[in-house]
């Protein structure tokens, strides 16, 4: 398994993950069409938040990557979030 965390701070990050909540069957969306989704997790922090994608490979994890450029830049492109920090990498251990 693969997984990326996306990291959004700074100006427009809390209004962009109340956005990604009040539309969170539109993310579901999204997000469950990515080939090989394993999990999808959103959550908020101090400054705004993180989504962290499990994918069964980088190329699901490349492509959720892709998917959630997309999503903002159609729908809070307006909230002047600057684009996520991106950590990526192998899953060590996955427990559910």
């Amino acid at each position: 398994m693969y997984a990326v965390v996306r990291s959004y701070a700074g100006t427009g990050a809390k209004e962009l993950f109340d956005l990604l909540e009040e539309r969170k069957s539109d993310v579901e969306s999204v997000i469950r069409s990515v080939n090989g989704l394993v999990s999808y997790s959103l959550i908020r922090t101090n400054d705004g938040g993180i989504t962290v994608t499990v994918c069964n490979d980088k190329s699901g994890t490349d492509e959720s990557i892709e998917r959630a450029r997309e999503w903002v830049q159609d729908n809070a492109s307006d909230l002047g979030v600057a684009p996520p920090s991106i950590s990526e990498g192998p899953v060590a251990l996955h427990l559910s």
